[in-house]
């Protein structure tokens, strides 16, 4: 078994000379949203869910993108509302959110 149930890693990568990548999503901003929320319900205790920050994930043209193991689901966003949805479902419920998730290829 794994240290925390979930780990989610926020691309916040940013590439130099305005090159598509996660940080023009405001991923910073994000990432620290997710990590607020996900204390305000709990879930970062007792090794449930950790949020993190990642260099490139390498998914630059599907970006903003946020990774969840240890199922490898990846998922990209458009605003808060997307990510209370992959908090409150997968996260909390255990159900991963179709309509965010990127083909895992």
């Amino acid at each position: 078994m794994s240290y925390y149930q979930y780990h989610v890693f926020f691309c916040t990568n940013q590439r130099k000379d305005g090159e598509a990548c996660c940080a023009n999503f405001d991923a910073h901003a994000m990432r620290d949203y997710a990590k607020k929320r996900s204390k305000t319900l709990g879930l970062h205790k007792e090794g449930k869910c950790r949020i993190n920050s990642a260099g490139c994930l390498n998914r630059c043209a599907e970006g903003p993108v946020v990774v969840v193991y240890p199922e490898a689901i990846w998922y990209t966003w458009v605003d808060k509302e997307d990510i209370d949805e992959i908090i409150e479902s997968h996260l909390q419920n255990g159900q991963p959110v179709k309509r965010l998730m990127l083909d895992p290829s």
